[in-house]
C-alpha cells in the first residue's frame, strides 16, 4: 500500500513537471499575473480591513498597480531608450580607446601582444555595425511573415492585467481550495511548510525586489551627481544585477569606470564612481537587506546562481520568472527534510555505530582492579524485602554506638504481633 501511495505521488509530480514543459509557451502571462496578485494582496486585505467590498478593493489596488507601472513606462523608458543609443555610438570610441590606450599599457605591464586581436575585434564589430539596418530590415520582415506569433505575443501582455483582476478577486478562495485539498493527515504539516514558504516567498518577492529596486535608485542618482551620462542604464543595470549578492556592485562598477573614462578622460573621474558604490553597498549590507528581506531567503549566492541558468536552460524565461521562488520552496523542504533526518533512527543508529566503534571494550563490566569482567562474573543481589510488621517500627539510631546491653533492652521492648 506504501509503495503504491508513492509511485502515486511521484508520477503526479512528474506530470506536473511535463505539463509545465509543454505550457511554458503560454504561461508568461499568468505567471506575470500570479506574481502581481501575490503581491497586490495585502493591500486588498488591508482595504477590506477597512469594510470595503472585495470587489471594489480589488479595483483600487489594481488601479494602483496600473498607474505605477504606467508612470515608470512614460518616465523610464525614453530616458533608458535615449541613454543606450548614446552608449551604443559610444561604442567604437571605446575600441578606440581600448586599442590606444588600453591594450598598448596591458603590453607593457605585463607583456602582452594583444594589438592584433584588438584590431580583429574592431573590424569585425564594424563589419557587423553596418548590417545592423539589414538585420533590423529582416527583423521587420519576420515579424510581418509571422503575424499569428506577433499578435499571440501581443495577447500575451494584454491578457496580464485580465488575469491579475480575476486571481486578486478570488485569490483567497483559491487558497482555501488549494487547502482544502491536502490530506487530513498531512494538512498540519502542509500547512507549516506552506506557511514557511509563503515567509521565504515574502522575504524574497516583497524584499529582495524592493533591495534591488532601492539600489538601482541610489546608484542612478549617485552617478547623475557624478555627472555621468549614462547614470540611469549603469544604476538599472546594477540594481537589476543585485539580485546575487555583489553581482551588482562588480557588474556596476566596472561598466561605470569605463563609462566615466570615456567621458573625463582622466583616472580621477573614478572617484566619485567608487564612492557612489561604497556608498550604495554599505547602506545594502547594514540597512536595506537587514530591514526588507532579513535571514527568511536563507539562498546561498551560488544557489542563486544556478538556479537562474538552470530554469532558463530548462524552460527559457519562463524558467526564469520562476526559478528563484521555486528554489525558495525547495529550501524550505529540504530544511523540513533536514531535520526530520536528524529525529530519524537513521541518524541515531549512525552515531551509535560510530560511539560503539571509538571504545573498544563497549559496554563490558570493569572491577575495582581496572579488569573487565563477563556477566557470569557479577554477582546480582536479590532485593531485601522488610516484613511487614517491622515496617512501623521506629528507626534504630547510631546502632554502631550502642552497647551490647543497650541492644539487648532495645530488642526487649520491640514486641512482635503475634
Amino acid at each position: 500500500m506504501e509503495t503504491n501511495k508513492r509511485i502515486f505521488w511521484l508520477t503526479l509530480g512528474l506530470l506536473f513537471i511535463g505539463s509545465i514543459y509543454l505550457l511554458s509557451p503560454i504561461l508568461m502571462p499568468f505567471l506575470v499575473a500570479g506574481a502581481l496578485s501575490y503581491l497586490g494582496d495585502p493591500l486588498v486585505d488591508w482595504f477590506e480591513d477597512k469594510k470595503l467590498p472585495r470587489t471594489l478593493s480589488v479595483i483600487l489596488v489594481f488601479a494602483f498597480i496600473v498607474l505605477l507601472l504606467s508612470l515608470a513606462l512614460i518616465l523610464l523608458i525614453p530616458a533608458i531608450s535615449s541613454q543606450l543609443s548614446f552608449a551604443l555610438d559610444k561604442i567604437p570610441q571605446i575600441l578606440e580607446w581600448a586599442e590606444k590606450t588600453a591594450v598598448p599599457w596591458l603590453n607593457q605591464k605585463f607583456h602582452l601582444s594583444l594589438s592584433d586581436s584588438s584590431s580583429e575585434i574592431q573590424a569585425w564589430f564594424q563589419h557587423h555595425w553596418q548590417d545592423t539596418s539589414e538585420l533590423a530590415k529582416k527583423l521587420l520582415s519576420g515579424l510581418g511573415q509571422s503575424s499569428i506569433a506577433f499578435v499571440g505575443w501581443i495577447g500575451n501582455i494584454v491578457l496580464i492585467p485580465v488575469v491579475t483582476f480575476y486571481l486578486l478577486r478570488d485569490w483567497d478562495k483559491l487558497v482555501s481550495y488549494v487547502g482544502d485539498l491536502f490530506p487530513r493527515k498531512y494538512y498540519p504539516v502542509c500547512c507549516q511548510l506552506a506557511k514557511e514558504s509563503d515567509e521565504v516567498l515574502g522575504a524574497f518577492v516583497k524584499g529582495q525586489l524592493l533591495v534591488m529596486l532601492v539600489l538601482g535608485i541610489i546608484y542612478s542618482l549617485g552617478l547623475w551627481v557624478a555627472g555621468l551620462q549614462v547614470a540611469l542604464l549603469v544604476g538599472m543595470i546594477a540594481g537589476a544585477a543585485s539580485i546575487v549578492p555583489y553581482l551588482g556592485f562588480v557588474v556596476g562598477i566596472i561598466i561605470a569606470s569605463v563609462a566615466a573614462i570615456l567621458q573625463f578622460h582622466t583616472a580621477g573621474a573614478l572617484l566619485p564612481v567608487l564612492i557612489v558604490f561604497m556608498i550604495g553597498q554599505a547602506l545594502e549590507g547594514m540597512v536595506l537587506t537587514p530591514l526588507l528581506v532579513g535571514d527568511k531567503i536563507g539562498l546561498h549566492p551560488v544557489t542563486v546562481i544556478f538556479a537562474i541558468m538552470a530554469g532558463g536552460q530548462l524552460f527559457g524565461f519562463v524558467g526564469i520568472l520562476i526559478a528563484l521562488p521555486l528554489a525558495a520552496v525547495l529550501a524550505v523542504l529540504m530544511r523540513h527534510l533536514h531535520s526530520r533526518y536528524r529525529q530519524s533512527h537513521y541518524y541515531d543508529e549512525a552515531q551509535t555505530t560510530e560511539a560503539k566503534s571509538q571504545s573498544p571494550q563497549g559496554d563490558t563490566a570493569i572491577n575495582l582492579a581496572g579488569t573487565p569482567m563477563d556477566e557470569s562474573m557479577v554477582e546480582v543481589s536479590a532485593p531485601v524485602t522488610v516484613p511487614e510488621r517491622f515496617q512501623d517500627d521506629e528507626p534504630i539510631e547510631n546502632l554502631d554506638m550502642m552497647t551490647s546491653t543497650e541492644l539487648d533492652e532495645n530488642k526487649s521492648n520491640q514486641k512482635p504481633e503475634s
